[in-house]
């Protein structure tokens, strides 16, 4: 039995590992996420308040993982702790995790280790005294006690190249869990500015809807003086009712949002949310940009991919190793009597040892056709990851792009806004006096009810801007404690 253990721990140290090291993707070339130089702030709005302020790119600095933190609300930050701590997405993924984990435990066990078995059995048997020889002694009992050891040794490194790849699936299930924390959390701060976003414009609507109410009923009683005619009522009231006719579907993506962020943070829709504002919301005045070439290092997504890569290029190595010699050693010691008084005894002692090779010789080429499926799973997997890596920079060149034209765009319709507002007011006050059309006054109306509108949705748009940088650069993932901690942990 030493000499045994002896073999099996001499081959577990000195056997080789066929096939491929995997060595990371080195990181790309590139020295900037877009075609053109980006601008060092994006344009500023004061008359749009905190969401027209101007953000500054700081390049190179980091991402912290709290980053909802910049936004000072204290309604995000209670949602996203919310989402974080009950989403059903995350545990999901901390039990995917904790499967690959035991996963890897599992075949430790059975591919590195010997396999030992303990046995106790007795039995009665009768044979044909023709088969014995002997007559008479035909009945009898058998007793047997023994320990049992079989070990495969990995010589060509098949059992070490499967652990590893299971190991690689590790990784890939910790970024996956990562990523989940990463887009949980940009998901409820967009969804949270969407609904405070139609919460603004309901309330815009509503406003407008009142005025024209308003003048609508100053319009009935100049009819019934005979000041005006019956089609100008008539057309206040299509305005009006065109106006109102605008507001359900509002309220129905406004509910629809409140729905998605209850998913969203754990909890059915009839549990309250915390009142969200945009106006309460504060817009991060300096936004963090990555080094492009570690922006790899960063995504979850990205090192995922990286991990299904390695997984690969290891079963490229188990496919290499299954065409070689397999070695297995047995080993059996214990003890057979008749009785079990004699069963311990030392006559009764048996024990034996031995060991096996069995080489692949013909298969129908099935073994260099699984290499060559796992070489060709390899190259697979490695497109792929280079594709993700296109789409996360992509992800990030469209987002800085965003949020420069976005506030671009939030300038010039607060500026249309300010200018319809100033009109409206005009050409109200020249109505009343006489000076131009009602067809005019529906007109200017119109324009500021739009105009009015168009600005809530460019404010929100800056917010998510902002949310979605953080998400495309990786969340800052590796800079909070909860989160590799964690997730280390649970493996």
């Amino acid at each position: 039995m030493r000499v045994l253990l002896t073999i099996i721990l001499s081959a577990m140290i000195s056997g080789c590992m066929l096939g491929p090291n995997f060595h990371s993707p080195p990181k790309p070339p590139v020295r900037s996420f877009t075609a053109h130089p980006m601008p060092k702030k994006t344009a500023a709005t004061p008359a749009a308040g905190k969401a027209g302020k101007s953000q500054q790119f700081v390049n190179g600095q980091d991402i912290p993982a709290d980053w909802w933190y910049l936004f000072h609300s204290k309604e995000l930050d209670c949602l996203v702790r919310r989402g974080l701590a009950h989403s059903p997405t995350i545990t999901a993924a901390y039990a995917a995790l904790r499967q690959a984990q035991e996963a890897v435990n599992v075949q430790v066990g059975n591919l590195l280790f010997p396999a030992v078995n303990a046995s106790l059995t007795g039995q009665r048997q009768k044979f044909s005294d023709a088969t014995i020889g002997t007559p008479g002694s035909s009945l009898f009992n058998l007793f047997n006690a023994s320990v049992s050891v079989a070990y495969t040794l990995d010589v060509f490194g098949a059992s070490r190249r499967q652990i590893e790849s299971l190991r690689a699936q590790v990784d890939y299930q910790q970024f996956q869990l990562m990523a989940a924390y990463i887009t949980l959390s940009a998901n409820i701060i967009t969804t949270a500015v969407t609904v405070a976003s139609y919460q603004e414009q309901i309330k815009a609507t509503k406003d407008l809807i009142r005025i024209y109410g308003k003048q609508l009923d100053i319009m009935k009683k100049q009819f019934d003086l005979g000041g005006i005619s019956l089609q100008t009522v008539l057309t206040q009231e299509t305005l009006v009712d065109q106006t109102r006719a605008t507001l359900p579907p509002l309220q129905l993506g406004l509910a629809q949002q409140r729905h998605a962020l209850d998913v969203l943070v754990g909890d059915f829709p009839e549990h309250p949310l915390p009142e969200i504002h945009l106006s309460a919301i504060t817009l991060p005045e300096h936004l963090p940009v990555s080094i492009p070439s570690n922006l790899v290092r960063q995504r979850p997504d990205v090192r995922a991919a990286e991990a299904t890569m390695h997984a690969a290029c290891a079963n490229v190595g188990v496919a290499t190793a299954n065409l070689f010699p397999q070695f297995t050693i047995t080993g059996n010691y214990g003890w057979e009597a008749t009785s079990p008084g004699q069963l311990f005894s030392a006559a009764s002692r048996v024990w034996s040892y031995g060991g096996g090779i069995t080489q692949p010789i013909f298969h129908g080429g099935a073994l260099f056709a699984a290499r060559r499926q796992a070489i060709a799973a390899y190259d697979q997997a490695a497109a792929q990851y280079h594709q993700t890596v296109l789409t996360a920079f992509q992800n990030v060149a469209d987002t800085l792009r965003a949020l420069q034209m976005d506030a671009r765009t939030l300038r010039e319709r607060k500026n249309a806004e300010i200018a319809a507002k100033r009109n409206l007011t005009l050409t109200q006050q020249q109505y009343f006096l006489g000076g131009v059309s009602y067809l005019s006054l529906l007109i200017t109306e119109q324009q500021y009810h739009q105009t009015l509108i168009a600005t809530i949705q460019a404010e929100a748009l800056r917010y998510n801007d902002t949310a979605a940088l953080f998400q495309a650069l990786g969340g800052g993932w590796w800079n909070k404690s909860w989160c590799v901690k964690e997730c280390l942990n649970a493996a």
